[in-house]
């Protein structure tokens, strides 16, 4: 039995943030056509010029247009992550919309095996492989953020969750993995995989999943002090 998918009124839009790295990346899509991202290299100057590319980018539409939102959770940088999740929790407090937490491994995964054009829904994902993919970060401290991920029709299902570990516990956790798998190496720029974080956002709003702003909670993985 398949499942009805839901789809957005053309006028209403879904929108992502992405402050991870170094790079803020934003897209905007109604799913049917209209569709823009953008990617801003601002490193420490994230936090000063966030709200003003925020307010320019999402013209001609309005807050108003907005059904849900979706946002980086992590893992990334601790400063650029707590600034995306706060400002998609507050708008998503104030607007009365849905936030979407992602993964910034699972959108690296999902860039990777799907076409990241966005599509209508209205046909099945182009799956390019179904292998699992594991993807690796760089962490503090010579440790590693890692997860696998398992490609599907409707997008990913997650194999190994996002974890922080020393490189060689990821290792032998490959070594024993008992199925072929690709290996990715997550960037620090990942401002272009913001189309990434709106697709699987927008997936599970199709399934029905409407999640309250206050359940949007940020992935560090690690304290950003050494204790």
């Amino acid at each position: 039995m398949t499942t009805e998918l839901e789809h957005l009124e053309p006028k209403k839009y879904g929108l992502a943030l992405h402050t991870t790295t170094r790079e803020l990346g934003l897209a905007i899509s109604n799913f049917v056509g209209d569709t823009r991202s953008q990617v801003w290299y601002l490193d420490r100057e994230l936090s000063s010029h966030l709200h003003q590319y925020l307010i320019q980018f999402i013209q001609p539409q309005t807050w108003a247009n907005l059904a849900f939102l979706a946002v980086a959770k992590g893992p990334g940088g601790f400063t650029g992550t707590r600034i995306g999740v706060v400002t998609a929790r507050t708008l998503g407090q104030q607007l009365g919309i849905p936030v979407f937490a992602i993964s910034t491994l699972a959108a690296v995964a999902y860039s990777q095996v799907f076409h990241t054009s966005f599509v209508s829904m209205k046909t099945e994902l182009g799956v390019r492989s179904k292998i699992p993919i594991a993807v690796q970060m760089p962490a503090q401290r010579g440790q590693v953020f890692a997860a696998i991920y398992q490609p599907d029709a409707s997008g990913l299902t997650s194999l190994l969750p996002d974890t922080v570990m020393t490189p060689e516990l990821w290792q032998e956790k490959l070594a024993s993995w008992n199925t072929s798998y690709q290996l990715i190496e997550a960037k620090f720029e990942l401002g272009a995989t913001v189309t990434s974080v709106l697709q699987l956002a927008y997936l599970d709003w199709q399934r029905g999943q409407y999640p309250n702003w206050s359940e949007a909670l940020p992935f560090y993985g690690q304290h950003p002090v050494e204790m």
